[in-house]
């Protein structure tokens, strides 16, 4: 029997690997279908679906790397302090597209949703799909939704807000690089965050003051869009 600790091990370092090896495709060949956490999910899957490892197995590992998102969440202040006098600037336009984004995000998910006719679960699970995991999940677990079902959902709206961003952008017309920042952090949370910085620190930081605000603002008063739908 082998150790979980050695499983743990062997499976962090197969998705470092897998994520690093995808880094580099997405350098040689930058389309946002090659994102790098987008291949490495879909490896990952792969690779666990041929070997026939159960997902319980590779979450002795998995699980360690998740709990590593909220220090990533939190790290993200740096490039906030450096840029806070552009932030302060541009205080009242992020707060407005932050608003305006969270409420579509909510909306949309929970609205669809509805429609289809799913149960109050998936409603829970789904309503908070734009906001970054730890706060996403946290919310599901308090107004009783499936957080692993939630999970799912947080992934795809940030891996399909990310690889669609770009040509959302042109249909839209918007060519400002901060509005593009604030529909980043607000729809597509870290990984949006991610895309944004590519461009520069300061987009990045824009769209983590975009992703934090709109976490909060979706915390306080989710509860209450919900009632009016169930």
């Amino acid at each position: 029997m082998i150790p979980d600790f050695f499983i743990g091990i062997v499976m962090i370092v197969g998705t470092i690997i897998v994520y690093i090896l995808s880094k580099k495709l997405y350098i040689k060949f930058p389309s946002p279908f090659l994102l790098p956490i987008t291949v490495s999910l879909i490896v990952i899957i792969v690779v666990l679906s041929f070997l026939h490892i159960p997902y319980d197995t590779y979450m002795t590992g998995g699980s360690w790397l998740n709990h590593l998102l909220g220090p990533g969440v939190v790290a993200l202040a740096y490039p906030l302090y450096e840029h806070r006098k552009i932030l302060k600037k541009l205080a009242v336009p992020i707060l407005v597209g932050t608003i305006t984004g969270a409420l579509i995000g909510i909306l949309t998910g929970v609205g669809l949703a509805s429609l289809a006719d799913f149960n109050a679960d998936i409603l829970y699970s789904i309503s908070p799909k734009s906001v970054t995991t730890p706060v996403a999940v946290s919310i599901i677990e308090s107004i009783g939704g499936i957080q692993s079902l939630g999970a799912v959902f947080v992934m795809i709206a940030g891996v399909g807000g990310t690889m669609m961003s770009a040509f959302i952008f042109n249909a839209s017309s918007i060519t400002s690089p901060t509005s593009k920042s604030i529909g980043l952090g607000c729809a597509s949370h870290v990984i949006g965050v991610t895309k944004a910085m590519e461009s520069s620190q300061q987009q990045g930081a824009i769209s983590t003051v975009t992703m934090i605000l709109s976490a909060v603002f979706v915390s306080m008063t989710l509860p209450f869009i919900l009632l009016l739908f169930i």
